[in-house]
């Protein structure tokens, strides 16, 4: 029987557990509640430089110390920096637990930020950038993002500008590093063949150093989801289409429902739109819905990729898809919808990796790991009624969001697109390049 447990230090750091039985290795590691959209201004794409300099060295081991000691013991290490959360977390078996806590404590706590690891780093994230703006499907949903929350941290590029990455200081990365790792919006959390109160303790003494207050005040200013268009006409095989709405936030009572209307849409293989537009008109190659929540916001959107001829006929396929979505929806649906995301949520358990993230993320956004039952419950009270509500007031109540990039030729004004779902015409502000 798995079993979360729960401790709050004194220093205000969370420590969360879960036993999983029959394993031999811990998945742990250390989550804050900040990211891209916690930058100021002038920041942009310091929270991800910061994520990679934590493993450039620090006052007891090299950049190499750090890859190799974990290593030596068969585990690995990593780091991901995302819109509202930065993690760094490892995988080890259960006997080097100790040593995995150090490692994430050091880095967290003792890293120097040389200035010529952070002169190579910026480097390495130039490439990175350069790689993202080659890979389309990238680009399409990092400007999707910029339209949709038009000038605003929320909807810019996590990785930066080359401009912005070559410009900060090591004590510009001090100063994001104070104003937001702190105690109050840290959780370090472990799956697996973990016992809790050995690991409580070795994350007090290893942790004791962190702030518990922040420099400065925190910066999160409320999004504001403004809508749009933005299309980029490449020389390049495929077109890559995105066409969105203001979704919802994580604590929002549709929240859940929005998951499932996403899955009904095009969740899978059995969805409406895979099988209206891929399975029987063959109009692209790769078709699917998607719900992204955040703190204070969420976005709902669908993307497909196909050549730039079928654009013409793909659009009104696809819009029409939404609009029916409004006024009919089976139960069979909505059954098939929570049957795969309650084995998703199953399946994940059964990884100490997944299963640690899960648990963090319901940590940062409830303050409290959420029982599967619970979880199932709030799934089963969505009705026909409320999910064709929802789509009624997500598809003709909010500013629809447009990004495409490829050849574009043949893609109608986002006027006639609308036309289709609204019977009236709309010319929203247009981003071209």
């Amino acid at each position: 029987m798995m079993k979360v447990e729960c401790t709050r230090l004194p220093s205000g750091l969370t420590v969360v557990t879960e036993q999983m039985p029959h394993l031999e290795s811990v998945a742990l590691g250390v989550w804050i509640k900040s990211g891209s959209r916690n930058e100021t201004l002038g920041e942009h794409g310091i929270a991800h430089l910061l994520e990679h300099m934590a493993f450039k060295g620090t006052a007891r081991r090299t950049a190499r110390q750090i890859a190799e000691e974990i290593e030596n013991v068969g585990g690995e290490v990593n780091a991901a920096t995302s819109t509202e959360t930065t993690s760094y977390y490892a995988r080890v078996l259960k006997d080097h637990v100790p040593l995995a806590v150090d490692i994430l404590a050091d880095i967290l706590t003792e890293s120097t930020f040389d200035d010529e690891e952070l002169r190579r780093e910026k480097h390495v994230i130039l490439q990175e950038i350069g790689a993202a703006d080659d890979t389309p499907d990238d680009v399409v949903f990092d400007r999707f993002a910029e339209t949709a929350y038009r000038n605003q941290t929320v909807g810019r590029p996590i990785l930066g500008t080359p401009d912005t990455v070559m410009s900060f200081s090591a004590d510009q990365i001090r100063q994001y590093l104070g104003r937001n790792y702190t105690t109050d919006r840290m959780f370090v959390v472990a799956a697996g063949a973990v016992e809790h109160d050995a690991f409580v303790r070795q994350v007090e003494e290893r942790f004791a150093s962190l702030p518990r207050t922040p420099i400065a005040t925190p910066v999160l200013e409320t999004a504001r989801y403004t809508g749009g268009e933005s299309r980029e006409t490449r020389d390049l095989m495929d077109a890559q289409v995105l066409l969105g709405f203001e979704g919802k936030a994580y604590h929002a009572r549709d929240f859940y429902c929005s998951q499932i209307l996403a899955n009904i849409l095009g969740g899978g293989m059995s969805s409406r739109l895979f099988q209206e537009v891929r399975e029987h008109r063959g109009l692209c190659y790769s078709v699917y819905a998607f719900h992204w929540g955040f703190s204070d916001t969420g976005i709902f959107g669908v993307h497909a990729a196909t050549g730039g001829e079928n654009l013409p006929e793909l659009m009104p396929v696809i819009v029409d898809e939404l609009r029916k979505s409004s006024m009919n929806i089976e139960q069979q649906e909505i059954e098939r919808a929570r049957a795969q995301i309650r084995a998703q949520l199953l399946m994940g358990q059964e990884s100490p990796a997944a299963r640690a993230g899960q648990i963090a993320r319901q940590m940062m956004l409830y303050g409290r790991p959420i029982p599967n039952e619970e979880l199932m419950e709030r799934l089963s009270g969505i009705t026909i009624e409320r999910l064709t509500d929802l789509a009624g007031r997500l598809f003709f109540d909010t500013t629809p969001t447009l990004s495409a990039i490829g050849p574009l030729e043949q893609l109608a004004p986002m006027g006639d697109i609308l036309s289709t779902l609204t019977g009236k015409a709309a010319v929203p502000h247009a981003v071209a390049s």
